[in-house]
């Protein structure tokens, strides 16, 4: 009797053990849920069709916020020039200047106050750089391109504008006047207006709106990261005030306002002009390109 017990002691552990060494036994794999069907087989390296944190694009959410990088996602790797933001895309750290490509290759200085119309110019950005306005939207996106990077998109852009704690300014909720250029003195009344006050509407010419000049004088455009403190969490200089700043959007779109005004269409990182077409350009529309 005793040794009967034993053997069907000895077989029920045989039995158990071939059990678990079978396929689909518990830890060899996902097993499906009754009545389901099986679970899919994704090859390594790709994202299952319903994952969808792992295809997610660069957008904020309701909050403003960019979300990090998803786990097993490759993290943006930037160049010493730009910023990753939140692992998902780089950005230009300042506002951008350019420079013109020569012939054959060469580069030479473009100066910031003058248009760009005939030459192939490239995207740089730095401190203490006067940051090129009198661009178009069109040719704002060729620099970036001949620099190996793109505009960025209005998602992208806000969403790196209001930093890693997403603010209505890149310092916080409540507008600092000063803390970015944003309280500069109108060049173009001084140059253009009756006695330095308004303008006639006759003066706001194509050739006037894009005067040499108009950046040159004290109070306008000022040096990228010379208001050191307009900067966010990111360590983003400049995204609101100074110059405004083209987007990708194909019909011409730009953000952040201008030394003259940061509030009009909106407040700060969600200020926004859609008014003008891709090739119109004055003196102070700017850029800075993602990647």
């Amino acid at each position: 009797m005793r040794l009967d017990r034993m053997k069907r002691a000895l077989l029920a552990g045989t039995l158990a053990a071939l059990v678990l060494a079978a396929p689909g036994a518990l830890g060899a794999g996902p097993r499906p849920a009754a009545g389901g069907p099986p679970p899919a087989v994704v090859p390594p390296g790709q994202v299952r069709k319903d994952d969808v944190a792992g295809r997610r694009p660069a957008r904020p959410n309701a909050k403003g916020r960019i979300s990090p990088n998803p786990a097993g996602g490759r993290p943006a790797r930037c160049p010493a020039d730009m910023v990753s933001v939140a692992g998902r895309f780089c950005i230009d750290r300042y506002e951008a200047y350019t420079v013109e490509i020569l012939p054959g290759g060469k580069q030479g200085p473009h100066s910031p106050f003058e248009p760009v119309e005939g030459k192939r110019v490239k995207a740089m950005n730095g401190r203490g750089r006067v940051p090129q306005a009198y661009i178009s939207r069109n040719e704002a996106e060729q620099a970036c391109r001949n620099a190996g990077k793109r505009l960025c998109s209005g998602e992208e852009w806000v969403g790196a504008c209001k930093g890693r704690r997403p603010t209505l300014y890149p310092y916080g909720d409540d507008w600092e006047p000063g803390r970015c250029n944003d309280q500069g003195q109108s060049s173009f009344n001084r140059l253009h207006g009756v006695d330095g006050g308004e303008p006639p509407q006759s003066a706001y010419t194509w050739e006037n709106l894009n005067d040499p000049r108009l950046n040159q004088m004290d109070g306008t455009c000022a040096p990228s990261g010379r208001h050191a403190r307009c900067r966010n969490g990111f360590k983003i200089y400049d995204m609101v005030g100074n110059l405004h700043e083209w987007t990708a959007a194909p019909a011409g779109t730009f953000r952040g306002g201008y030394y003259l005004d940061v509030q009009k269409n909106g407040s700060g990182c969600e200020y926004k002009t859609t008014h003008h077409h891709a090739k119109y350009h004055d003196y102070s529309t700017g850029f800075r390109c993602c990647k």
